[in-house]
């Protein structure tokens, strides 16, 4: 251990340090939006704490001379996956001997729940510069892209406009969600996403029943408010077989989940019906100021082309990537 480490303690956050701890977290409140692409404000400290009291979050402090400057947040109560949501530095100095700690003690700490869970570590904003001294934990990387259809883009909102959608065959449809369609929803999105790169980072996606568990979370509105009139269904002799979800992730983001169409109905154009749908009802929301949306986010993998391109052809560009960074189970 080098001299420096010596002067650095890792350990959960208690109560004794909650007043010292504050300053940190300040710092991290204050960059969660610029530099760590934060969609939503983090939570007030207070919440934190109250989150970390309800063991809802744990929270991994680094003390440099008894004074917090590092911190590393996980949950294990969320999902099939241990989530690791950030890791922040008090600015950079000595930053990669920090991250390695942290990680070295959220490691420690979590060995018995990594036997049968996936870590999962969205490395966000300036995170990413960690990648390659995450990779030493034995973490994997799928790279994601984040695109956004700006309302008021003069550019994007032509492209819209001007998109030339093939005409739709005999027996199919597009309309809006209705709860009757939810088992076929979770049907279509398992069998689309069981065997995707989504599922490395979240293993729901792998069986039915946590296929299920995510839908339910979109659908009653616990990832965000869930805009049925917004979501595109394609039925197919009035049955469904494609979906374009579609919630609110911040108060003036819509966002768009997931898209799947089943394999017996794809090659054939179906997601620009459905994605087009959706962007335009948000659109004419806007301009009617019948609600007041400032953009629609999609996420999708960096080597995705097709989805990258069809997302270009709405209208929807590129803002940023980032490194989503997962663990398999040890066993």
């Amino acid at each position: 251990m080098s001299e420096k480490e010596n002067n650095y303690k890792v350990e959960l956050l208690e109560k004794d340090s909650y007043r010292i701890f504050k300053g940190v977290y300040t710092d991290f409140k204050s960059k969660a939006v610029e530099e760590y692409k934060f969609e939503l404000a983090p939570l007030e400290y207070e919440e934190f704490i109250e989150a970390v009291e309800q063991k809802y979050l744990s929270c991994i402090v680094l003390k440099e001379n008894e004074i917090p400057t590092a911190f590393l947040v996980y949950t294990t109560s969320i999902s099939e996956a241990i989530e690791l949501n950030i890791i922040h530095c008090l600015g950079t100095e000595d930053e990669i001997t920090k991250i390695k700690l942290l990680i070295e003690q959220f490691m420690a700490l979590t060995e018995a729940e990594r036997m049968s869970k996936v870590v999962t570590y969205p490395m966000l904003g300036h995170q990413s510069v960690f990648t390659s001294d995450v990779a030493k934990f034995g973490f994997k990387f799928v790279g994601l892209a984040v695109m956004r259809f700006f309302m008021g883009n003069a550019s994007s909102e032509r492209i819209l406009e001007n998109m030339k959608l093939n005409e739709l065959p005999e027996g199919y449809k597009v309309v809006g969600y209705s709860d009757l369609y939810r088992e076929d929803l979770i049907k279509v999105i398992h069998e689309s996403f069981k065997d995707s790169q989504d599922a490395l980072f979240d293993p729901r996606f792998k069986s039915f029943e946590g296929t299920k568990d995510i839908i339910n979370k979109v659908v009653d509105n616990i990832y965000g408010e869930f805009l049925p009139e917004v979501t595109s269904v394609l039925l197919y002799n009035d049955l469904p077989v494609g979906f374009a979800l579609s919630n609110v992730t911040g108060g003036t983001i819509a966002n768009v989940p997931l898209v799947a169409i089943d394999k017996n109905h794809r090659g054939k154009g179906f997601s620009e019906h459905l994605l087009n749908r959706s962007i335009k009802t948000i659109v004419d929301w806007t301009k009617l100021n019948k609600r007041y949306f400032t953009e629609v986010n999609v996420t999708t993998e960096t080597n995705n082309y097709k989805a990258l391109k069809l997302y270009r052809r709405i209208g929807f560009r590129e803002d940023y990537c980032y490194p989503q960074a997962y663990l398999m189970p040890k066993k």
